[in-house]
């Protein structure tokens, strides 16, 4: 409690007791917003309170999809940056022929890819975790099956476990290495066992989303097609390592809890924004189910390619669900698919959605 004592028997320094008091008023206004922006939230998941460039706290979903509390102004590790940065990726081949157990691909090491299931006349088809997670957690499995159930492909999973499982800030500050090795490996791999870049499809969802950004970049924007699943927002508006339309021939974004743990502005070539592309989501009561919606929808895309949208005019269409414009299909496995603009869409609350 602050208490304010006014001495009003000397009218001739009432002014400057006015001033004194004006000034108290606004440090306790200053206080009361710094504590605020300061406040933990109580209920996991839920990120109504969080403000842009204010809050301190924000709840994001593990690998598990299970909300953690992030504090946004924990230092960076620099140690840990310097240690563990992209060079520590691991990159893990699903084909056909081995579906579920992975074969580690080792950049350098040919014979690793020619020992491996590894076929270069194939597609091949990059997954890309966010914070916390490893390249075991859902959203890997999830979008790995989708696209072998539909397509003979390679699939990469980066596992970046290294700097992911870190504080928020340092995984955030390793993303342009991590993305940068990446495009690397990518460039080694395409020019010592084979491949295509116009059959090359990157994915990645929240920092996975601005890692693949990163890839597309680092190898001269020859990916033929990049999808962002809600790319991550806390630290990353106005960032130049943030995902953009220079990652590839064809970037897309698909936005499900923008303002909160996605970013709503449009980053990619197309940008989609399902239901609103905001918290809730059909089937999501707080943020951190809507932010994983992005993988599960993609993942559905894949397999099903039924989401319809259609071009909206501008932001406000899109959040109120009231775009009327050319149809493009959210998602899918299609290389050749091609769209600019803004698309909004429906969908159910429960797979496949």
């Amino acid at each position: 409690m602050i208490t304010i004592c006014l001495n009003t028997t000397k009218p001739s320094n009432l002014s400057n007791v006015r001033v004194s008091t004006m000034k108290i008023l606004v440090v306790v206004a200053a206080c009361l917003a710094l504590s605020a922006g300061s406040a933990i939230p109580l209920t996991p998941g839920d990120n109504i309170h969080y403000k842009e460039g204010e809050s301190r706290y924000i709840w994001m979903p593990d690998g598990d999809d299970v909300p953690q509390l992030v504090d946004l102004q924990e230092p960076a590790n620099k140690a840990l940056l310097n240690s563990r940065n992209g060079a520590n990726n691991q990159y893990w081949l699903f084909t056909r022929q081995n579906p579920t157990s992975h074969q580690v691909l080792v950049n350098g090491n040919i014979n690793s890819v020619w020992n491996s299931n590894y076929r270069a006349n194939r597609p091949t088809k990059v997954i890309v975790h966010g914070w916390n997670s490893n390249g075991n957690s859902n959203i890997n499995p999830t979008i790995r099956d989708a696209f072998l159930a539909v397509e003979d492909c390679n699939v990469i999973v980066v596992d970046w476990r290294a700097l992911a499982n870190s504080n928020y800030l340092t995984a955030a500050s390793g993303v342009p290495s991590v993305g940068q090795f990446l495009g690397n490996f990518l460039v080694w791999l395409f020019n010592n066992a084979g491949g295509n870049w116009n059959q090359l499809h990157l994915v990645g969802f929240s920092l996975g989303a601005h890692i693949v950004g990163n890839a597309g970049r680092q190898a001269g924007g020859r990916p033929v097609r990049i999808t962002g699943l809600d790319p991550a927002g806390p630290l990353w508006g106005g960032n130049s390592n943030a995902l953009n339309a220079n990652a590839g021939g064809y970037v897309e974004a698909i936005h499900t809890d923008g303002g909160l743990l996605g970013i709503f502005d449009r980053v990619a070539n197309a940008d989609f924004y399902p239901n609103g592309g905001r918290n809730p989501q059909p089937g999501c009561s707080i943020s951190t189910c809507s932010h994983s919606r992005a993988y599960q929808l993609f993942a559905s895309s894949v397999r099903f390619n039924r989401f319809g949208a259609r071009q909206c005019s501008n932001h406000q269409q899109a959040q109120n669900n009231q775009c009327s414009g050319s149809a493009l299909n959210m998602g899918n496995h299609v290389l050749s698919k091609r769209g600019n603009g803004i698309f909004g869409l429906n969908t159910g609350s429960s797979w496949p959605f």
